[in-house]
């Protein structure tokens, strides 16, 4: 689509905000090469199991895959194409800051700030904002073992931080989808998205959905 001028778009979330759903079905509809986080993560199980240290080690592991696979992109030249990201580098933050004492989030802090110099920010993030009901539902019928072992209060902590996280981003255009109930697998859904991107401008825009009350949501 030619009248859509970014080239670079990330795509951000909470977990079950069907962050890849999209990006797939943009890259179908606009074309693009899609870019997927890596979720794969040695620590993952300790830090769920609240043992000692595995936060920082999980988080670690994190930041060092996505600025591997960030690096890469530029390395072999593939900004040449539109590249969409079904993650934003700089989320990472939004974690970290939600798990890691004080004294790990100097050390982390200090690496951060060194790869985040070697990362190509994006020229469009699209934040699909999700609620609490939303999530829950989502992650009982979804989620992983380890996923469904979450606390309410931990999730309600992790929205309100990207909410935070977002509502004061300045780095990008920012797209805030109220993504409750869409499906992005239906076309009028995909087509209505697709126009609000076209016309997006410098300042941040906060879409909600026509008819959003009346569908019935897509998990």
């Amino acid at each position: 689509m030619d009248e859509i001028t970014f080239n670079h778009i990330a795509i951000e979330g909470m977990l079950k905000s069907n962050k890849a759903g999209l990006a797939n079905a943009l890259a179908k509809q606009i074309g693009g090469k899609v870019i997927f986080d890596i979720t794969e993560n040695p620590y993952l199980k300790d830090f769920y199991d609240e043992k000692e240290g595995a936060s920082f080690l999980a988080q670690l592991v994190f930041l060092v895959n996505r600025y591997h696979q960030q690096s890469a992109l530029l390395q072999r030249g593939l900004f040449d194409e539109r590249i969409i990201c079904d993650y934003l580098y700089e989320k990472d933050k939004i974690y970290a800051y939600q798990i890691l004492t004080d004294d790990e989030l100097v050390v982390y802090e200090r690496i951060y700030t060194i790869l985040k110099t070697r990362v190509t920010k994006p020229d469009l993030v699209i934040y699909l904002q999700l609620s609490l009901p939303t999530l829950r539902r989502r992650i009982a019928k979804y989620g992983t073992p380890l996923e469904k072992n979450i606390s309410t209060p931990f999730l309600e902590d992790m929205l309100e931080a990207f909410d935070y996280f977002f509502f004061n981003y300045k780095s990008a255009p920012l797209l805030v989808v109220k993504s409750d109930n869409l499906d992005f697998t239906r076309q009028e859904d995909m087509d209505d998205l697709i126009e609000k991107i076209i016309h997006m401008k410098k300042s941040p825009l906060f879409y909600v959905p026509l008819g959003d009350q009346n569908k019935k949501g897509s998990d």
